[in-house]
């Protein structure tokens, strides 16, 4: 029989007390690190704290917000400072030893003074400064001066009528010629120099009070109002004859209750001495990045300046080969004439 098995509790209660030894061991070490973690400070927290470290900034922080921040001008004895930028020092171009006081001294470029350059922060040491556009709306700084605008802001800008160029037009001349009258009724012929016509038939010739031509170019144009008869010198008989006059009222939109008196049975070589213009004029606007995009208005027809906009507070009054006329309301509903010759930008107050 072998030792093992003769000394079988002996070996069993020795394996026992290394068991528990080793057990006494481990114990001992993780007693050593539980006082360590619960004697450490939680990062952010003190030992009987148990608020989060400086969660008092938080209340200080949202509070800041609720401050008023705002950019004042800076000041020294009267004189605007920019407290962003150092202003130009300039010298004076007659005597190189002197410098420009830009407050005090005389206007580098009058009529604007020193001082508005200084607010606006637009360099003044160019020849043409008063010529430069700083924000590119096609208004130098001159213009923005003279109309109190925002030189750096190309949405204030100053009135867009002195950027306003008559181009050229585009004009329809035509003839109404009123023919055989039957008991007050008339008919009536149509031409203009795009070769359209317009006729009505003698078996149904036009009331007072109608509208008429049903088709063609002066679809529903006129209306007859009504005849009478005048007494007129005829050169060709050298006496007084009797000529019946026509009036025709024009429905077109923009020459709405217009009316026209013209004679019946006129000799068709007469025609011109009778026509009329339909005319719609060609304009640029030589500002807002718009100089090269031509708009077209008919006459007696309200626009806007850009066009394109919501607020039609311009009317093209009148045209002529050689020049046309503008109203213009404001915003208070004062009314102002211009006139634009042909080929020029921008008119002159009436």
């Amino acid at each position: 029989m072998s030792w093992f098995s003769e000394n079988y509790e002996k070996a069993a209660l020795g394996g026992g007390a290394l068991a528990a030894a080793f057990l006494v061991f481990t114990g001992w070490q993780k007693y050593g690190t539980v006082g360590d973690d619960f004697s450490a400070e939680p990062k952010g927290m003190g030992l009987n704290d148990p608020s989060v470290k400086n969660s008092d900034l938080v209340s200080t922080a949202k509070a800041s917000f609720n401050l008023r921040r705002e950019w004042l001008k800076g000041e020294d004895n009267g004189r605007p400072v920019d407290l962003f930028t150092g202003v130009a020092l300039f010298v004076n171009k007659k005597d190189p030893t002197k410098p420009v006081d830009l407050i005090k001294d005389e206007p580098v470029h009058p009529p604007i003074p020193n001082s508005w350059w200084v607010e606006h922060r637009i360099d003044l040491g160019f020849g043409d400064s008063p010529q430069r556009d700083e924000d590119e709306d096609g208004f130098s700084n001159i213009e923005e001066y003279t109309a109190k605008s925002d030189p750096n802001d190309d949405r204030d800008y100053p009135g867009l009528i002195s950027k306003l160029s008559y181009v050229g037009e585009e004009s329809v001349e035509w003839v109404l010629r009123p023919g055989f009258e039957a008991q007050g009724s008339f008919t009536f012929e149509y031409s203009d120099n795009l070769r359209n016509a317009n006729k009505t038939g003698a078996a149904n010739p036009v009331p007072p009070g109608q509208v008429f031509f049903e088709e063609g170019a002066a679809k529903g144009r006129f209306k007859l109002i009504g005849s009478e008869k005048r007494k007129e010198m005829n050169e060709a008989i050298r006496a007084e004859v009797d000529v019946t006059y026509v009036k025709v009222e024009d429905q077109k939109p923009n020459k709405l209750g217009t009316v026209y008196e013209i004679p019946a049975m006129f000799r068709k070589a007469d025609a011109r001495r009778f026509s009329h213009f339909d005319r719609t004029v060609i304009f640029s606007l030589d500002a807002l990045g718009l100089k090269d995009k031509e708009f077209k208005v008919e006459e007696n027809t309200a626009f806007s300046l850009p066009p394109g906009g919501d607020s039609n507070n311009y009317k093209l009054t009148e045209v002529t080969p050689d020049r046309i006329t503008v109203e213009m309301t404001d915003k208070d509903g004062n009314k102002k004439t211009y006139g634009i010759a042909k080929g020029e930008t921008g008119p002159t107050a009436e």
